[in-house]
C-alpha cells in the first residue's frame, strides 16, 4: 500500500510525533474559536508555508490536497448561497488552514510513529475495559494506509473508463471502488486474525 509520508529533514520532520498531534488538536480548537478574517487568513498563509517546506514537488503537493479542497469549496459555496460573503469566508479559511496543517503533519510523520503515539495516548483508556489501545493504533494505521490507496484506485478506475470511451459517472466509479476496497479490507482482516493481533476475542 502507499503511504502519505514524505522523507525529509524539515523542521516539521524533526518535531516529535506527539508534539505534532497535540499541536494539531490545539490548532483546531483555536481555529474554531476565532471568526476574525485577519488571523484566519494569517493561519492559512502560515500553514501553506509549513506545507511547502515538506519537500513535495508543487504538482504533487496540489494533487494531494485536491479532493479535500474540492469538498471545502463545495461547503464554502453552500454557505455563500445562504450567508453574506464574509460569513461564508470564515469556514473556508478555517477548513483550509486545518487541511494544510493536517496534511503537513501527515506528510512528516511515518505511519509507525502515528500508531505508536496514538497507542501510547490511548493506553490509559484500557483501564475502563471499553477499548484496547493496540486496536485503536491499528485502526488509525489502516485508515492512513487506505486513504491514498482508495484515491489511487479511484483515479485508476476513472482512467480505465476514459480509455474505453465510457462516460465517467459517479455511480459507475463507486461500485467497483467499493467492491475492491471491501475485498482488500476482508483480506487484511483475515491476515490480522491469522497473526493474532486483535485481542478482543481472548
Amino acid at each position: 500500500m502507499q503511504s502519505l509520508y514524505v522523507e525529509g529533514n524539515s523542521m516539521m520532520h524533526r518535531l516529535s510525533p506527539r508534539l505534532k498531534l497535540l499541536s494539531l488538536a490545539a490548532f483546531s480548537v483555536v481555529l474554531f474559536i476565532s471568526d476574525n478574517l485577519a488571523p484566519l487568513s494569517i493561519a492559512v498563509l502560515m500553514t501553506a508555508v509549513l506545507y511547502g517546506m515538506v519537500g513535495l514537488p508543487f504538482a504533487d503537493a496540489l494533487r494531494r490536497l485536491r479532493p479535500i479542497f474540492l469538498t471545502i469549496a463545495v461547503v464554502a459555496l453552500f454557505n455563500l448561497i445562504f450567508n453574506p460573503w464574509h460569513e461564508a469566508l470564515v469556514p473556508l479559511l478555517r477548513l483550509t488552514a486545518l487541511m494544510l496543517f493536517a496534511a503537513t503533519v501527515t506528510a512528516t510523520t511515518s505511519i509507525t510513529a502515528f500508531i505508536d503515539e496514538v497507542t501510547a495516548l490511548a493506553r490509559p483508556l484500557e483501564r475502563t475495559g471499553w477499548v484496547q489501545a493496540d486496536d485503536i493504533g491499528l485502526a488509525l494505521g489502516l485508515v492512513l494506509r487506505f486513504v491514498p490507496e482508495i484515491v489511487s484506485r479511484y483515479q485508476a478506475i476513472r482512467e480505465a473508463h476514459r480509455a474505453r470511451g465510457l462516460k465517467v459517472r459517479p455511480a459507475s466509479l463507486l461500485a467497483p471502488l467499493i467492491i475492491l476496497t471491501l475485498k482488500d479490507a476482508e483480506n487484511i482482516a483475515a491476515a490480522i486474525d491469522a497473526r493474532g493481533i486483535r485481542r478482543h476475542g481472548s
